[in-house]
This record gives structure tokens, sequence and C-alpha cells, in this order.
């Protein structure tokens, strides 16, 4: 219910704002932002930051448009109601079998390990032209056609990424509170005792990379829709580090901080050209990212976590004058 009320004042900015801030700014940032979510709720609720993230949505990306309409004429065409589920299920799949090659690896281990599948799977779509088409990728790759409602016009696009960002942390949320849940907790605090109760730390560890994979899935869905192509770049270093500086800006420890970095990163993207050459975007990034770390060390989320905390004290604060 919570998610649907913060949802409110979204549903009405297509109202307000033209095509561009609404697909170029928002929709990319609800875009980004799920797939980082996908990293934050793994460094939240696992204790593990991963790597992979690109590599997961780029597998649900590359299944959207191998089975789906394209320009290049590879692959086989499937009705979108058959091919969604289908990269949802090789996304999850994937993150479960990363989990499971990475479930005894921890801090820098398994970052080194996420990192190296990620940069396996770039040059795998780079090199393979049978299912990736190599460098070139795929390209004309449309969103459904819904009876008469365009997906891929501007407002229901915006609209689908909102909701399905709502459904994301929803999912987030439950998931978190369930069992499994719960006990991937466990195995982040304190994977000793979990074992002494017989219970194994593999299953959790595999669920939480599965689900991880999921969501990374949905978000690349999204972005090969929003893009209308994908290749080897779309899962390389590049967007790899950039998954990674949204889950820290918004906050590694807070999941709906991933939204926060999102739309930061994107305005960030969209307007320096404005001020810099965009050969020194890395670096205004990266001075940001410092910035931030150094004044907001757990991200822009905490950080309007204590503004509030420190305003309702204020508020509650007993008058002393009489």
């Amino acid at each position: 219910m919570r998610y649907a009320l913060i949802l409110i004042p979204f549903l009405v900015l297509p109202l307000l704002l033209d095509d561009f801030w609404l697909t170029q700014v928002l929709t990319r940032a609800l875009i980004l932002g799920i797939t980082a979510l996908s990293l934050s709720f793994l460094a939240t609720y696992l204790g593990v930051v991963s790597f992979a993230q690109a590599a997961l949505a780029g597998a649900a990306g590359y299944t959207i448009a191998y089975f789906g309409p394209n320009s290049v004429e590879i692959g086989i065409e499937l009705p979108f109601w058959a091919s969604i589920p289908l990269a949802l299920i090789i996304a999850t799949a994937f993150g479960g079998l990363i989990g499971l090659i990475a479930r005894r690896s921890r801090g820098i281990y398994a970052i080194m390990i996420t990192l190296a599948i990620g940069v396996a799977f770039f040059y795998f779509t780079r090199q393979n032209y049978a299912f990736f088409n190599g460098w070139t990728g795929f390209s004309g790759i449309r969103a459904p056609l819904i009876g008469e409602l365009s997906l891929r016009a501007p407002v229901p696009l915006y609209i689908m990424c909102l909701l399905t960002a709502g459904l994301a942390m929803a999912l987030v949320d439950g998931f978190a509170r369930s069992p499994m849940g719960l006990t991937i907790q466990a195995v982040r605090d304190a994977p000793g005792r979990v074992m002494a109760l017989g219970i194994p730390v593999t299953t959790p560890i595999v669920a939480a990379f599965a689900f991880s994979g999921f969501l990374a899935g949905t978000g690349g869905i999204l972005n090969v829709w929003f893009q209308e192509r994908i290749s080897s770049f779309t899962v390389g270093f590049g967007p790899i580090i950039d998954i990674l500086i949204i889950a820290v800006i918004g906050g590694l420890r807070h999941p709906s901080g991933a939204f926060i970095g999102a739309i930061v990163y994107v305005l960030l993207d969209t307007f320096a050209v404005d001020f810099i050459d965009r050969e020194r975007f890395n670096l205004l990034i990266g001075s940001v990212l410092l910035l931030i770390i150094i004044v907001a060390p757990n991200g822009l989320q905490q950080l309007v976590l204590d503004g509030g905390t420190r305003l309702r004290g204020t508020a509650l604060k007993p008058d002393k004058n009489p």
C-alpha cells in the first residue's frame, strides 16, 4: 500500500512534463534504478557486491531481441507474452548459477568472481554471431503493441516503467520479510550459526542471486525496449561500473536508494555536456561520487532519512518557553 501511495505523485507527471523529460530523464532513470536495485538488494540483504548485474540484465535483453522482432533477421520470433517470461527465467537461472559459483566468496573475492563473469559475458557476446550477432548486436527492437496501445510511446512506456519499479520495490520488501529472506540475512550476519542449525547456506545464497537476476532481467527487458537495440557495449565494463556508481550514490544499504542514485546519474549524464566536454564526464561523475561518499558515506538515501529524523525530532521537541 505504501508503494502505491508513493507512486501517485509520479503518475501525474505526464501531465506536467514534455516527452524529453518524461522519456530521456525519468523513464531512463527508472530503468537504471531497477537494474541497480538488483545490486542494492544483494548488498543490503546478503552483504555481497556483485559486478555481474549488467550481464544479468543483458541476458534478458538479448533474449527479448533474439525471440522478438528485430532488424538483423537473427532469431526466432515469439509473441511478447512468451518471450518476456522466457527472458526472466533465463536471467533468474543465470543469477542462480552465479550464486552457485560465488557461494563461498565474500568481500573482494566475490567482487572479482562476479567481475570476471561479467567481463566474460561481454567478450562472449562480442565474439558470438549465431545468437548475439557479435559486435553489431541487435537493432530494430520494439516494445509490444497491446491492442491499440503502443508501449513504445512516451507516456505508456513511462507508466509501465513506473509501475514496474513500484512492483520491484514491493517484491524486494516482501522477499526480505519471507522465511527465505530472513535466512539470507542470517547468512549475511552469522553463516556459522546458520550452518550449526543444520541449514545449508548454499540454498539462500543461490536464492538471493537468483532473485537479483530476476530484478536485473526486468531492468534489461525495459532497457532493450527503451534503447530499441542491444549490443556487447550494453554489457561492457562501462555499464558494469555505471550500475555500481548508481547504487553507491543512492546508498548500497538502502534498496530504494537505487532510484535516487539513478536520477542523479541521469541528470548528470544528460545535462553535463552543456558545461563540460563529453570526454570529461567520467571525471565529473567520479568527483560527484567522491563528494557524496565524503558527505554521506551511506548514500543520499541515508542523508534524506537522517534529515527527516532531525526534522521530526525538532517538531516533537517541547517548547521551553512559558
